[in-house]
């Protein structure tokens, strides 16, 4: 059994879609997120979406890392992440305008103060206002603020998004097929439109990431792990959160590594679909499910051969050499340092990377679509082969 699998976590969420399996698909079974007609407006030329999500565990190392240092920023970085696990989920079909977002913040009143709320609330509005400096219009319409201590040890940060979309400009997968190549975008570096480096952990996999790097000292706060996980995957690294380690050429501390707020790519797929709309044949988030998402929005048809990815950020070494997970876990928990795959030609490839360095994104091919009587991944990296 893995170490993810032994802290309560799947990353293929197995059981959550084997509770789901009957449920409507909607129009396009193989989008990014359900698509249903646009029951609103009634419009035959429309759609409607809906789709909710949030921080996660992330938001107790934003705990553990207020309480050592006192810093309320952290917060702000959270509020971003709930944002943009909808966000962008929501480009990957298509829609990047006019949306609508609702927070919910479930917390313990007894050990999240009101300055918390604070902090998240107002970093939700602040990076509202910078989508709106990037185009991205994203109306906050408020939403829940509960205070359920006796179903939170602290604090759970998540958002629903919301929005109507022209049904000819929707990105649905459908058009994946053989003889396309895959271009990924970066998780890490620094964007024209973030304020730092960012390490690309994104908002996935943080409960192996937690317990694999941070030192037992962080055992000291039984309100952040399961009291059912077995204790000898708790808090089994070397690292404290202020302990100073250096990524993208500069020195950060591992809690900044961690914390990173999650990219958001959207003005650069705004960009891309206004600009290149007809060379884009499908779009993956690289989120739950690391490099193997892409298995749930490809055809049945067609072989995903990934040989060519990037040297993992600085954070996922990190995390390998602290838990002795080997690659083939790793690979499905983490993003690894592409959270975007964009589908489209090869002809098209080099425009839509030199569109994402424009955002100050790294870009590359990191593979194709190739014919095959069933569908597979291979993932080919340090001359070793990887099937999913």
């Amino acid at each position: 059994m893995s170490l993810y699998s032994k802290r309560g976590v799947s990353a293929q969420k197995e059981e959550v879609h084997a509770a789901t399996q009957n449920i409507d698909k909607g129009l396009y079974p193989r989008a990014f997120c359900k698509i249903y007609p646009d029951l609103l407006g009634r419009d035959a030329d429309w759609v409607s979406l809906m789709h909710a999500d949030g921080a996660g565990t992330k938001s107790i190392l934003a705990y553990l890392y207020w309480k050592e240092t006192g810093d309320l920023s952290v917060w702000k970085g959270i509020a971003q992440d709930a944002i943009v696990m909808n966000l962008d989920d929501l480009i990957c079909a298509g829609i990047y305008d006019r949306m609508l977002f609702s927070s919910s913040i479930d917390r313990n009143k007894n050990r999240i103060p009101g300055e918390v709320l604070t902090a998240l609330i107002e970093g939700t509005q602040s990076f509202l206002d910078e989508m709106q400096r990037q185009q991205i219009h994203i109306a906050f319409l408020g939403g829940e603020t509960a205070d359920v201590g006796d179903v939170v040890r602290t604090v759970s940060v998540n958002g629903t998004m919301a929005a109507r979309w022209p049904r000819a400009r929707l990105i649905t997968n459908e058009n994946i097929a053989a003889g396309q190549v895959i271009v990924g975008l970066a998780s890490n570096g620094q964007s024209v439109y973030e304020y730092a480096y960012n390490s690309g952990i994104g908002s996935n996999g943080l409960t192996s990431a937690r317990h694999d790097v941070l030192h037992r000292h962080y055992k000291t706060f039984p309100e952040t792990f399961d009291d059912l996980v077995p204790e000898d995957v708790v808090y089994i690294g070397k690292h404290r959160l202020t302990d100073s380690i250096e990524a993208g050429g500069q020195l950060c501390t591992v809690g900044q590594l961690l914390l990173s707020p999650t990219r958001t790519f959207a003005p650069v797929v705004r960009a891309l679909l206004e600009q290149h709309f007809d060379q884009v044949f499908g779009l993956v988030h690289c989120s739950g499910g690391g490099q193997t998402k892409c298995m749930k929005y490809v055809p049945e048809n067609v072989r995903i051969v990934k040989d060519n990815l990037p040297e993992a950020p600085e954070i996922f070494r990190l995390i390998q050499s602290s838990s002795g997970a080997d690659d083939r876990e790793m690979y499905q928990v983490f993003n690894m340092g592409i959270r975007l795959e964009v589908y489209t030609s090869e002809q098209a490839a080099e425009a839509v990377i030199a569109l994402a360095r424009q955002f100050g994104i790294a870009a590359q091919v990191i593979g194709r679509v190739e014919g095959s009587v069933k569908k597979e991944l291979l993932l080919r990296h340090h001359g070793a082969e990887i099937l999913y």
